[in-house]
């Protein structure tokens, strides 16, 4: 449901960056390279400033919205700094759009109030945790495009990519690998020091088996492009069902419980 004390700054903030989203995707073919950057900018920079009063907010609140939010910004920052490197790139409109529905569904359903009993650095630890969806988000990003420059490519047709395949494919499993670091670390901190960040020691729950699946999964994925040079779709795929356990892990869990039992916890 959406938060009864949401302050009108946030609702105005939230409805200009979805604007300013939604305006460069929708008019995708009439607008110059530059134009669309600088719509973007603002969007992404108006995006920081509703998560910042989210999760610094006074009481900060948390759920799967603003999850699916953290990860959209991440995932367009990245985008953007890669777009420096590489500017062959395309924009991809799709993540705009992207953008727009999930700091439009962050307001709706702004997540529950965290504890005040929890350390005070939850809410920074939340967002460093979930900085490995980001992470994986671009990974699965890639793969997507590298799977459809791959099935053009054997039609015999222009491949739209921007970038070789080639490359394509080193870049996705860079991002596997960044992501999977920040995830390992994650879980170590989980473990160690729970009882300082979350209040509590660690508890074996349907977040921490998804989270564990996940790893599981993407050591694996890694392992086998290494070792036995993984590519294509059975890596895709691979990479797909590590994502979905990541999601199911915090994403998941935390919709079920605000939208059908309820609860906070």
């Amino acid at each position: 449901m959406i938060l009864a004390s949401a302050s009108p700054v946030q609702l105005i903030l939230s409805v200009l960056a979805a604007s300013a989203y939604a305006w460069p995707a929708l008019r995708a073919t009439r607008m110059s390279l530059r134009t669309s950057h600088l719509w973007v900018a603002v969007a992404w920079l108006l995006h920081g400033l509703v998560l910042a009063m989210g999760l610094m907010g006074d009481p900060a609140h948390f759920g799967f919205a603003p999850a699916l939010s953290v990860t959209a910004w991440l995932v367009a920052a990245v985008y953007a700094v890669e777009s420096l490197v590489y500017p062959q790139l395309s924009t991809r409109w799709t993540l705009c759009a992207l953008g727009a529905a999930a700091v439009l569904l962050a307001y709706a359903f702004p997540g529950n109030t965290l504890p005040a009993t929890a350390s005070v650095w939850l809410p920074v630890h939340l967002a460093f945790a979930i900085a490995c969806y980001g992470l994986f988000g671009m990974a699965v990003v890639h793969a997507l495009f590298m799977n459809h420059a791959e099935k053009r490519i054997r039609m015999a047709e222009d491949s739209h990519s921007g970038l070789p395949l080639l490359t394509l494919e080193r870049l996705t499993y860079r991002f596997v690998a960044a992501g999977f670091a920040l995830l390992s670390l994650t879980l170590l901190v989980g473990m160690l020091f729970g009882e300082v960040v979350y209040g509590h020691a660690w508890r074996w729950d349907h977040k921490t088996v998804f989270s564990l699946l996940s790893w599981v999964t993407f050591a694996v994925l890694l392992a086998g492009r290494w070792l036995a040079g993984w590519r294509g779709k059975r890596a895709a795929m691979v990479l797909y069902i590590g994502t979905a356990f990541l999601l199911l892990a915090y994403v998941g869990s935390r919709f079920v419980m605000e939208i059908f039992l309820g609860r906070t916890a």
